[in-house]
């Protein structure tokens, strides 16, 4: 069954002519993609990334995938953002939250290099401790602050553990073709590279070496996921929205958002999907969040979150809407067996299968929120395969181009990430930034005062 975007709900808030009357601005949208010609056309590789990824590269990366699953209990991913969102949320996904804690022939896979927590850093290490270890250090420059600074203590431990020849055959890194400090070193020192594209941003990369590597290395089908995207390109490239999902979900977000829905909650009944939240908030977050413009990105795990935050979106604020990930078939499913004693009253549940008692609590969900003012529309999807994964992900990323364009933003750019790192920079006396630490210095200084 392919991806279908079920709108049924959204009646009592959007009306038919409310889609009708954004086609044009969904046609310049899409113009500006197919054509190239909007902001950030620089960055616009990913739309044909299915069927783009060189042969030699891939195979390179197969052959690499093989020697790591043969030579490591442990491969150390080390990223940030878009480095490692995609990449956790695919082996979340398609393997399981618990991936490295089951039985399995693979090795296991820890991410590393998106937090500067010591205590994250000491367990991560402790981790690899009596271990076969190998590294994927992913970084387009190699100076991005969080991921540096785990691959020099990661380093230091391969050259401890291999010595400098054995460490060479196992680091990994994912980088610029040609330029910045990361494929600078991996050349003097011999590491196997693998390139992310110039014309794909970190968001936007999961079907570069970026995510395909890890993802590999767990055992996933990458071919069938490249295969799945391929189908996807020509499914959301139609200017008809019954046709296509992408371009009618964009809409709907939109005309939502100025009726003064200033929040989206993607949510999802699966804890194998929460890592996908967070990789669809840095997508729509750097994508839409900025010239004071875009709706907030939010996620959710039902029925969990229903018993903390299922209050707030019942009775709260008015100012969210959202989006349900429905999926079809569970990986396995679980039969309820009837109880003599029935101590919990729970026996009215028995005689069935667990996936159903979910898809009543999703819509019992459904309706109440409904009730209670909160648009709702569902993507429903078949299953956790590769070939429902490969869609989706292409699904989200076509949307938000667009929904980027009919917002009056380019989707592509992220300057605002750019202002923590200079204060950072300053505060630890980083060269160059001697005068910016003094003022905020002073600013630290002045605002501690004042309590």
């Amino acid at each position: 069954m392919p991806l279908k975007l079920n709108t049924l709900y959204l009646s009592d808030f959007i009306s038919s002519h409310e889609l009708d009357y954004m086609a044009p601005a969904l046609a310049s949208a899409h113009k500006l993609l197919e054509d190239k010609t909007g902001p950030g056309n620089d960055f616009l590789g990913w739309l044909s990334l299915g069927n783009s990824n060189p042969p030699d590269e891939l195979a390179r990366m197969k052959e690499s995938t093989r020697w790591i699953q043969d030579n490591c209990d442990i491969l150390v991913v080390i990223g940030i953002g878009g480095s490692y969102l995609g990449a956790k949320a695919a082996l979340d996904f398609l393997r399981s939250p618990n991936y490295n804690a089951l039985p399995k022939s693979t090795p296991d896979i820890i991410f590393v290099g998106n937090t500067l927590s010591p205590d994250a850093l000491n367990e991560s290490l402790a981790l690899c401790k009596g271990k076969r270890v190998c590294l994927n250090v992913i970084s387009k420059s190699g100076t991005t602050t969080e991921a540096a600074l785990a691959f020099r203590v990661f380093r230091a431990l391969m050259v401890e553990q291999y010595g400098k020849e054995g460490a060479k055959d196992r680091i990994f890194c994912t980088t610029d073709a040609a330029r910045g400090s990361l494929k600078s070193l991996a050349d003097t020192k011999g590491y196997p590279t693998f390139v992310i594209p110039d014309d794909v941003g970190g968001r936007f990369s999961l079907f570069t070496p970026v995510g395909l590597l890890p993802i590999a290395v767990a055992g996933c089908d990458i071919d069938a996921i490249l295969s799945a995207c391929t189908a996807a390109q020509k499914t959301f490239a139609s200017l008809d929205l019954e046709q296509n999902p992408a371009y009618k979900y964009a809409a709907i977000r939109n005309l939502l958002h100025r009726k003064g829905r200033m929040i989206e909650v993607l949510v999802s009944y699966e804890p194998a999907l929460t890592m996908l939240g967070e990789w669809y908030k840095q997508l729509y977050g750097e994508s839409e969040g900025k010239d004071g413009k875009g709706l907030y990105p939010s996620s959710m795990c039902f029925s969990t979150d229903l018993h903390s935050l299922g209050q707030f979106v019942q009775e709260g604020s008015n100012i969210l809407f959202e989006t349900v990930l429905q999926i079809a078939k569970p990986q396995a499913d679980f039969f309820l067996a009837p109880d003599s004693e029935n101590f919990d009253g729970l026996n009215f549940l028995a005689d069935q299968n667990l996936s159903a008692v979910n898809q009543k609590a999703f819509l019992g969900t459904l309706l109440a929120h409904l009730e209670g003012g909160v648009p709702n529309m569902v993507i429903e999807i078949d299953d956790r395969s590769e070939k429902s994964f490969g869609e989706l992900i292409f699904f989200f990323e076509k949307a938000c181009a667009v929904s980027g364009y009919l917002l009056g933003v380019n989707p592509f750019d992220q300057p605002g990430v750019e202002a923590y790192k200079k204060n950072m920079f300053a505060l630890l006396g980083k060269p160059g930034f001697e005068s910016a630490k003094k003022e905020l210095e002073d600013k630290l200084l002045k605002l501690s005062s004042a309590q």
